[in-house]
């Protein structure tokens, strides 16, 4: 009794058209596989893995990927690794950040702070003011002027001679006469004499900080001053009590 096979042998040419059929397929799920686990979004690090193996699954027998571009793939699989897990740490020390200046925000509402401005809130004329002046060179004199919101001077304090640098005065909220001037704004303007010229000062007065605004973004804290408008912290000269 005899056998016969009758199971038909591949040739060449089916081969080397499975091998392209092979090809086109590896495309084909290399694009599947990267819309199934990222849905058309960016590349995250399960869906570059799953990526690499389903280019693994579906190569080219006849043309098999070459060693080192599978290496330069691990290389970025893990450089992508590192990255994910350097935005996790930073994401956390931004909120971190976020957290220390709401706490430091919190503290400085209702403290008076010290920055650079020509007018100041007197709400206790009784208990007077306290500022300063930038002297950029040593002076042999100089002077205050305090003015009222209507315009008219109430006081003028002399600065004496004073070495340069920051040259503190302070007004007991009174005028020349020795009357206690009402509550209001004051405006506050300092000169002296420098090398034959009479120069415009930098003053530095003080202000209540009635709120302050946190930025979203990572920004600079911003403080919200009684009458004066917003100032940056990094602004502030001082921060009293």
């Amino acid at each position: 009794m005899s056998v016969t096979d009758t199971t038909s042998s591949l040739g060449m040419k089916d081969i080397l058209a499975n091998s392209s059929k092979t090809s086109s397929t590896t495309s084909g799920g290399i694009a599947s596989a990267t819309n199934s686990a990222t849905g058309g979004q960016a590349l995250g690090k399960d869906a570059f893995l799953q990526l690499l193996v389903t280019q693994l699954k579906n190569q080219n027998p006849l043309d098999p990927q070459d060693n080192s571009a599978f290496v330069a793939q691990l290389a970025q699989f893990s450089s992508l690794e590192g990255i994910t897990t350097l935005n996790s740490t930073v994401s956390g020390l931004a909120g971190n950040y976020n957290s220390s200046q709401a706490l430091q925000a919190s503290s400085l509402v209702g403290r008076n702070v010290i920055v650079q401005t020509n007018t100041a809130q007197l709400d206790d004329p009784s208990k007077g003011l306290t500022g300063s002046v930038n002297v950029p060179s040593s002076i042999a004199g100089g002077t205050v002027t305090i003015t009222d919101k209507d315009g008219k001077t109430v006081r003028t304090i002399d600065l004496g001679s004073r070495a340069a640098g920051a040259a503190s005065f302070t007004w007991d909220g009174k005028d020349t006469a020795g009357t206690v001037v009402p509550v209001g704004t004051y405006t506050f303007k300092a000169s002296a004499p420098i090398n034959g010229t009479a120069t415009d000062l930098a003053t530095y007065l003080p202000a209540t900080v009635n709120s302050v605004t946190i930025s979203q973004t990572g920004g600079e804290l911003m403080l919200n001053l009684a009458g004066k408008g917003t100032v940056a912290l990094s602004k502030v000269q001082t921060i009293g009590i």
